[in-house]
């Protein structure tokens, strides 16, 4: 499970690199320094990537509570995968 510290200290790499939290949700850190929450997931079999919002404006509980608001969406339960 990702901490509020190390989102803070994610520093930029030659390539990018994910950060992953839990259940499908990722920092990615681009090498320019910008770090992105995303949400990965599969959805009748096929693998989806949302966008939940830059770092910092976007912090880690926020970002944990955005990824929640897909599974309402979802009308069939069973299709819905991490």
């Amino acid at each position: 499970m990702l901490s509020a510290t190390a989102v803070a200290h994610a520093r930029p790499q030659a390539l990018q690199y994910k950060l992953w939290d839990e259940r499908g949700l990722y920092l990615l850190v681009m090498p320019n320094g910008a770090r992105y929450w995303r949400f990965s997931y599969r959805f009748a079999g096929k693998r989806k990537t949302i966008s939940l919002g830059v770092y910092p404006d976007t912090g880690l509980a926020m970002a944990r509570d955005k990824r929640e608001a897909p599974c309402v969406r979802c009308t069939r339960r069973s299709e819905f995968a991490f």
